[in-house]
């Protein structure tokens, strides 16, 4: 299996690659072959006087290219010009990845914010599943906030086709999860009768019992309220390492257009999250 690995250069992005847990993880979900891909600005110009901005690109590509080899990966580095968010995309399709990796901190050598904007737009428009990998500042330093990348696994679903296809990533974080908290959050007006909610235990509970064949530790939830709030409030009771969801498309064409939990759920949750798009 195949990553493309979205760097800035950055010392967060260092802290991510040299974590060692991390890199175990990504090697239990079946991760082989990395593309490391870095992306600067086209308004930016590698020989302007006094600058060395191609030379220290390099060099941080090729130290971090070999933090990960060391790992037993195999890896590719690309460096390209353009938006960050349709050149890592475009790697992904041409190289045909099962995922993108993105942190979610830190700034570019070039003082130009790479994630935050990056990975909003990433979550809207992913061609394969796309983890962000959540970097904190602790005591100064970037910190990787969960190294154990799937141990706990909240996946919050809607039933949909697309949740569904997010919940077939157990099959490659298997080796990897040791607990899951399936969740479905109904909205009020749905409870009246009891007979959704009835519904939702039932396949909740399935899903369930196929991921205890696996040795997996799971349990269910239902939460009435908004969407986003109540993942957010379950995600502070239990504390994941990560949070599943699926998002869905509302275009065919040029963009895949994630619904809002998705996007704010990316936004705002202190895991790192695996976010699955709509089949293209």
């Amino acid at each position: 299996m195949r990553a493309v690995y979205a760097t800035d250069l950055s010392s967060a992005i260092d802290t991510a690659i040299d974590s060692r847990v991390c890199l175990e993880c990504l090697g239990r979900y079946g991760i082989e072959e990395i593309d490391l891909i870095t992306v600067t600005s086209p308004n930016v110009t590698a020989g302007m006087p006094g600058s060395d901005i191609g030379g220290r690109t390099k060099k941080g590509l090729e130290r971090q290219k070999a933090q990960l080899e060391s790992e037993g990966f195999t890896v590719n580095i690309h460096v390209v010009r353009g938006t960050p968010h349709r050149r890592i995309n475009g790697l992904a399709e041409q190289v045909h990845a099962d995922l993108i990796i993105a942190g979610s901190r830190g700034q570019s050598p070039l003082k130009q914010r790479f994630i935050g904007s990056t990975v909003k737009n990433l979550a809207r428009t992913a061609v394969s599943p796309l983890l962000v990998q959540r970097i904190v500042e602790r005591d100064g330093s970037p910190e990787v906030a969960n190294k154990h990348l799937f141990r706990r696994m909240l996946y919050a679903t809607d039933f949909s086709e697309n949740a569904e296809r997010a919940f077939e990533q157990f099959n490659r974080t298997r080796t990897a999860t040791h607990e899951a908290t399936l969740l479905h959050v109904a909205p009020p007006e749905r409870r009246a009768g009891g007979e959704e909610v009835e519904d939702a235990e039932e396949r909740l509970e399935s899903m369930a019992g196929s991921l205890r064949e696996k040795g997996i530790e799971t349990t269910t939830m239902i939460r009435e309220g908004e969407a986003v709030e109540e993942i957010l409030d379950v995600e502070d009771e239990i504390d994941p390492t990560t949070i599943l969801l699926g998002g869905r498309g509302r275009s065919r064409l040029r963009r895949l257009l994630l619904g809002s939990t998705s996007e704010d759920v990316t936004a705002r949750a202190d895991s790192n999250v695996l976010l699955v798009p709509p089949a293209r």
